[in-house]
C-alpha cells in the first residue's frame, strides 16, 4: 500500500544533511581502513591520518546530530509497521547513534594511547587534543579491540538499516525511504 508523504512526514533538512554527510564519511572511513592495510608504511600513515581526522569529524557531527534531534522532533514511524518492526527500528537507530559515538571515541582513545598524547591532526589544519589516557600496551590493546568490535557491529547494523530501508521502499512501498531521501518524490 503506497502512501503519500507530506513534508511533515519527512525529516528536517538539517537531519537529512547530517544523516547523509555522516553516512558518506562513515563509508569513506571504512574504505580508508581497508585500503590502508596493504599500503606501504608512509602511504598507510597518510591514509590513516585522514581516517583519524574523518573519525573525529564523524564524532563532532554525531554530537551535532543528537543536539539537532533533541531540538527537532522526528516524524512518526509509518502506521503500517508491525509492532516488532517499529521496536526493531527504534533499537537499531539507538544502537547506530551509540556506535557513531563509540567507534570514533575508541579510535580517538587508541590514537591518544599509541601516540602518547599527541593531538589528532585534522587534515593539516590544526590538532585535536588527545584523550588523557595511559600509553601502556593493555590500554592500547583495549582501545584497539573496542574500536574494531564497535566498527564491526556498526557495519552489521548499517547493512540491516540499508536493507530495511530498501525493503520498505521496494516491497512495502510505504514511503519510509522518502522521509530521508530528498530527491525521491
Amino acid at each position: 500500500m503506497a502512501t503519500n508523504t507530506a513534508s511533515a512526514d519527512r525529516y528536517s533538512r538539517g537531519a537529512v544533511i547530517l544523516h547523509w554527510l555522516i553516512a558518506v564519511l562513515i563509508v569513506l572511513n571504512y574504505a580508508a581502513a581497508w585500503v590502508a592495510e596493504d599500503m606501504p608504511k608512509e602511504a598507510k600513515m597518510q591514509v590513516m591520518g585522514n581516517h583519524k581526522a574523518i573519525g573525529i569529524t564523524i564524532l563532532l557531527l554525531t554530537v551535532l546530530r543528537i543536539v539537532w534531534r533533541l531540538m527537532h522532533k522526528a516524524p512518526p514511524l509509518v502506521e503500517t509497521l508491525k509492532a516488532w518492526e517499529a521496536a526493531l527500528a527504534r533499537v537499531t537507530h539507538l544502537a547506530l547513534y551509540f556506535l557513531m559515538l563509540a567507534v570514533p571515541v575508541a579510535g580517538w582513545g587508541l590514537h591518544s594511547a599509541s601516540s602518547q598524547g599527541a593531538p589528532v591532526g585534522m587534515f593539516g589544519l590544526f590538532g585535536f587534543p588527545a584523550l588523557p589516557v595511559g600509553s601502556d600496551k593493555p590500554t592500547i590493546g583495549m582501545f584497539h579491540e573496542l574500536h574494531e568490535v564497535f566498527a564491526t557491529l556498526m557495519l552489521v547494523l548499517v547493512v540491516v538499516h540499508v536493507a530495511a530501508a530498501l525493503k520498505h521502499h521496494f516491497k512495502d512501498k510505504d514511503g519510509t525511504l522518502r522521509r530521508m531521501v530528498p530527491w525521491l518524490p
